[in-house]
């Protein structure tokens, strides 16, 4: 992942973020609230060695004893030490609260007590000093009766402290929101890499290997309000099917399609309202369309336009009604819908059926586009089987739901019967991943756009 993708996923999710610093400094704020504070206090000790006139001079000038100091500090914090001044419950808590450190360069050991109660470190670490310096003069005596060789001085005695220790409030609460960063990011990096629902038209291109024709933004009354014929079509979604028209009238300049396949991987993903807005833009482009309710099983587009379904595509299929008595039209004067009849035991066959095959050759014949609304791709064969038949495929996919493999399972299965995808559709797009969202109308462009239709002249 690249600067720039880390940026957008952040600024995508910039609330989880939040929530997670937030939770992380609530978290830190109560634990060090719970938190008994704590006090250390630190004693100084100096050892010396015997010299050759007898007394004492300063260990540093031994270089063999400035080196075993080390040894020393864990005698300091050992159990034969450790219980000569505590009791022997305390023993082990009290060794975990020790300290101790050797001055670099020197023979200073410095020993640090940390407790609840400040007077009772201060007491603990001056008699772990005075205790370990009557120790040292009893293991350091070649014989009991001679004289020690090494010698410990303390230099300073251990204070009573006025200042916890810990907790440290300012320094937990920076870790914890280090923390909570560290973990937030990572959670959304992790989640990015393994999501692989489709969120732009370049990963959908990219699945589909074919080009994006459009851009679908979501509305919220969409699912109440599928048409695009509202407010006299002018909304961004409009436009968005418009521009979607226009893209399509640049496919094969040389074979341009006239008869169409929308379909999508999956339910629901938008492909019966893609086709019905589809054709409606084109009707009002003056194209003459024919739009085809192709789904013999879940049937919408009696629903959508407000038609009598029950004769239609299955009844002319069979030879019991003729074509000129089932298509109905509707709106636009150049919009034709051929509802689906009735719901048949056997789609696929009758889809792919010599009769099919006749029926598509007429329509192209008699109509500038005629456009399947088909069953999705992935749980039943009939898209397939008409794509086979017709001269080109629209694959709808939906943001944030369809998934990578599932784009290329469906083109898999479309280039298995040597269909053609002129194209692709991403749909129910955010406001906020659309780039070209609030160009539409509503933001001054309406009346723009109505005085140059009114001012071209014909033909242009």
């Amino acid at each position: 992942m690249d600067l720039l993708s880390f940026i957008r996923l952040a600024r995508k999710s910039w609330w989880l973020i939040l929530l997670s610093l937030v939770v992380s400094v609530g978290a830190a704020l109560v634990i060090t609230a719970n938190m008994p504070p704590k006090y250390a206090a630190t004693t100084t000790m100096l050892f010396s060695s015997h010299d050759k006139q007898g007394g004492f001079s300063p260990a540093y000038q031994v270089s063999t004893l400035s080196q075993g100091v080390h040894s020393y500090a864990n005698l300091l914090t050992s159990r034969r030490m450790v219980s000569q001044v505590t009791t022997p419950d305390d023993v082990a808590r009290l060794q975990q609260n020790i300290t101790v450190d050797v001055v670099p360069g020197t023979v200073l050991l410095r020993a640090m007590v940390t407790d609840e109660d400040p007077e009772r470190a201060a007491s603990l670490a001056n008699a772990l000093s005075t205790k370990f310096a009557r120790l040292v003069s009893q293991i350091e005596r070649p014989t009991p009766t001679s004289r020690p060789t090494v010698k410990v001085t303390v230099v300073d005695d251990a204070q009573v402290p006025r200042t916890p220790v810990s907790p440290m409030p300012v320094v937990n609460v920076l870790v914890a929101m280090l923390i909570g960063l560290v973990v937030s990011v990572s959670s959304l990096i992790l989640r990015d890499r393994l999501d692989t629902t489709i969120k732009n038209s370049a990963a959908l291109q990219q699945a589909a290997g074919s080009s994006t024709l459009g851009i679908i933004g979501y509305e919220r009354d969409a699912k109440r309000h599928p048409l695009v014929v509202r407010r006299k079509g002018r909304s961004s979604r409009a436009e968005a099917f418009r521009s979607l028209r226009t893209n399509l009238q640049f496919i094969g300049v040389d074979r341009k399609p006239r008869s169409l396949v929308v379909t999508s991987c999956l339910p629901n993903e938008g492909k019966s309202s893609t086709s019905s807005n589809l054709a409606i833009t084109l009707a009002q482009a003056g194209w003459r369309v024919l739009l085809v309710d192709g789904d013999l099983r879940r049937p919408r587009l009696p629903d959508y336009f407000g038609i009598e379904g029950g004769v239609g595509l299955t009844d002319v299929l069979i030879g019991k009604v003729s074509l000129e008595g089932v298509v109905q039209t509707w709106g636009e004067p150049r919009l034709f819908v051929l509802p689906c009849g009735q719901i048949p035991p056997n789609p696929s066959e009758l889809l792919g059926s010599d009769g099919m095959r006749q029926l598509l050759a007429d329509l192209t014949a008699d109509y500038d586009m005629v456009i399947i609304d088909a069953p999705p791709l992935l749980p039943v064969t009939d898209a397939a089987t008409l794509s086979a038949l017709c001269d080109g495929t629209i694959l709808v996919a939906r943001y944030g739901r369809t998934r990578h493999e599932h784009v290329v399972r469906g083109i898999e299965l479309l280039a298995s019967v040597s269909a053609r995808v002129v194209g692709t559709v991403l749909n129910f797009v955010p406001a906020k991943a659309s780039r070209y969202d609030g160009y539409g109308y509503g933001y001054g462009y309406e009346s723009k756009a109505q005085q140059v239709e009114v001012k071209a002249p014909v033909g242009v």
